[in-house]
């Protein structure tokens, strides 16, 4: 599961680290997840590439929450204004591109799609929590607009270690390139190097 290479223009794409996501229990545990979270952003950011970091977050009264039928509902609590807010290790800077979804996948209903296109952005490396439904329908809708992915499997965690591994073996392979956060960076300087 390599990483061939990154386009030149690539952007990271962190999914949901926030504070009231990351403190639930999740495989692998969220904190290494985090730290490499982190790394990432702080070398895209150190090769002025754009780091997106995305949150989800819906009103408190929920009015703007989806409200479909099924055989699991979300459990309809009340966010507090500290659950949207991004985790301190993500060293927020000035250049980075905050969006805020209400649903799953960051593309639907954001202007994800919009601030990357204007930035001549061609290729995403994935990260975040949680692996089978914000970063999966993320990659899912990435793939969909033509973006080429790479997917950083250890800066991502899931709640269910099955869904985490379904996701990893499964589904990213068909829709991009899986590898560590080791290989980004790699790959990432590589690109330094040659430009």
């Amino acid at each position: 599961m390599p990483i061939t290479k990154l386009d030149p223009k690539t952007a990271l794409v962190a999914i949901d680290l926030q504070r009231g996501i990351v403190a639930r229990p999740t495989h692998p545990d969220s904190a290494g997840v985090v730290a490499n979270a982190a790394r990432l952003a702080a070398a895209f950011r150190a090769a002025g590439l754009p780091v997106v970091l995305v949150h989800v977050t819906v009103a408190a009264d929920r009015s703007d929450a989806v409200k479909t039928r099924t055989d699991e509902p979300s459990s309809g609590a009340k966010p507090t204004p500290e659950f949207a807010e991004f985790v301190d290790e993500l060293a927020l800077a000035p250049s980075d591109i905050q969006v805020t979804k209400r649903q799953w996948g960051a593309f639907y209903g954001t202007d994800l799609d919009l601030q990357l296109r204007r930035r001549g952005v061609t290729g995403i490396v994935l990260c975040g929590i949680s692996t089978s439904i914000g970063v999966e329908s993320t990659a899912r809708n990435a793939w969909e607009h033509g973006y080429n992915i790479a997917f950083a499997a250890d800066a991502m965690a899931d709640t269910r270690p099955e869904a985490h591994q379904n996701s990893i073996e499964r589904i990213f392979p068909r829709i991009g390139e899986v590898g560590t956060t080791a290989d980004i960076l790699a790959k990432l300087e590589e690109r330094e190097s040659i430009t």
